[in-house]
């Protein structure tokens, strides 16, 4: 797998993750030297190459002078998600996210939020990849993604490990009125159908955002955004 772009490539080097080799354009300065530094303390191999190479061996076209070369991408455990462990536990669930931008952002806000992982379905759905991990500025590679043969079966398995599931969609509860102090999870949905209806009635809740405006909906990644930070905002 390919990971390309200059904050996804230093963040992949603050973690513990076998990196086969860096490639790096020629003339490295600023955050790209920061790279060619960190990579050398790692014993990284580094090859440097000029704008074409590097845009022939581009899978985005938003290399920005810098790729890395690693194993495909290691999923987490879904179990580890459900495991009790000290304060309360906070995931997202995404339902039939398809568009790589918006998993990349949801993964994105996830960690930045501190939830403890995101969980996605092995179909219908985007998967983590180069592209993904560019989105994301690098936060794919520090938070946990499981795979699960379906969001049905994560939200059921969900609440047997104590859980309170909330389904994000339109028509629900007000986010504001409800306690998201405890084991909490999001379930974020797809672009065009939102969460499925039999998801939502597995769920404890669906909760709402107030809309103001005359357009009806909001993007995933920032519905997501400002119910996560609700938690944190509870949790302080």
């Amino acid at each position: 797998m390919k990971i390309e772009g200059r904050n996804a490539v230093l963040e992949l080097l603050k973690t513990d993750k076998d990196i086969d080799k860096i490639m790096l354009l020629k003339g490295a300065e600023g955050s790209l030297g920061r790279i060619f530094a960190m990579a050398r303390q790692k014993n990284v191999r580094v090859q440097f190459a000029d704008a074409k190479v590097l845009d022939k061996e581009s899978e985005t076209g938003r290399a920005q002078g810098v790729i890395a070369f690693v194993s495909e991408y290691e999923y987490a455990d879904f179990s580890e998600l459900c495991a009790p462990k000290e304060g309360a536990r906070f995931v997202v669930v995404c339902d039939g996210v398809e568009d790589v931008h918006n998993l990349g952002s949801i993964l994105r806000v996830a960690e930045c939020a501190g939830a403890d992982g995101v969980i996605i379905p092995k179909n219908k759905s985007a998967q983590v990849t180069g592209a993904v991990v560019r989105i994301s500025e690098g936060a794919a590679n520090h938070i946990k993604v499981a795979r699960v043969p379906g969001v049905n079966y994560a939200v059921d398995e969900l609440k047997k490990s104590g859980f309170w599931v909330y389904a994000l969609e339109a028509d629900g509860e007000n986010i504001y009125d409800c306690d998201l102090t405890g084991d909490i999870a999001l379930v974020v949905g797809g672009e065009n159908s939102g969460v499925a209806a039999l998801t939502k009635k597995k769920c404890d809740k669906v909760l709402s955002l107030p809309l103001k405006g005359k357009v009806n909906s909001l993007n995933a990644s920032v519905a997501l955004g400002i119910a996560a930070y609700e938690a944190v905002r509870q949790r302080k």
